[in-house]
């Protein structure tokens, strides 16, 4: 018999569809302006990039204060315990219908693995995307600042691009494991209702 218990607050679940909603139109307009296809068109797509990325970022600096205040940050405290059971799961265990290392409550939202993917978003990913495109957006006032003898747009542009497929990557992997509860659809229902079966 299962049960249910409240996993995911009203602003979470906010947070999280406005986040990974700006981040797939970043991603879209994004690899427009890198040329890999035509959609919008090159100065629209950058305008709407740069719309969308400091969006995000306010959005980020939201919910930072909210995790900060709340104390929910704890939840992304990185752990070691189950890592080598949550791997063996995600590798072979789900196929063979083992049951699952991880019992999610409402203080302990998140698998040790998710909390090392987290981390590495927000430790990493997400640093590199910012500040490559902070010099992008503010080109302009590279030669005032006196940084443009230091910093080359060719490599600015490799690391936001770098980043940029990381992020995707990391998406990709996020909407496979969200397959991954008890049902296919199991974890999508517990972002959009809050509440997980378990």
């Amino acid at each position: 018999m299962s049960e249910k218990i409240y996993v995911f607050k009203r602003f979470e679940r906010l947070w999280h569809w406005s986040q990974a909603s700006l981040i797939i139109f970043m991603l879209i307009t994004g690899f427009e302006v890198h040329g890999s296809y035509h959609l919008f068109g090159f100065a629209k797509a950058v305008g709407m990039h740069t719309v969308a990325a400091w969006s995000l970022v306010g959005l980020w600096i939201f919910a930072i204060f909210w995790h900060a205040t709340t104390g929910e940050w704890k939840q992304y405290i990185p752990t070691t315990d189950k890592v080598v059971a949550m791997m063996k799961f995600y590798s072979v265990g789900i196929f063979q219908n083992a049951p699952h290392p991880f019992k999610a409550t409402a203080l302990k939202k998140h698998n040790p693995l998710q909390r090392l993917a987290y981390l590495g978003v927000l430790l990493f990913i997400a640093p590199l995307l910012w500040f490559s495109g902070w010099f992008y957006i503010f080109f302009a006032q590279w030669n005032a600042w006196g940084i443009d003898k230091y910093v080359s747009l060719e490599w600015v542009a490799f690391f936001h691009t770098a980043g940029a497929f990381m992020m995707l990557i990391f998406l990709i992997a996020h909407l496979y494991l969200t397959t991954a509860g008890h049902t296919p659809t199991s974890h999508i229902k517990a972002m959009i209702t809050g509440w997980e079966e378990v």
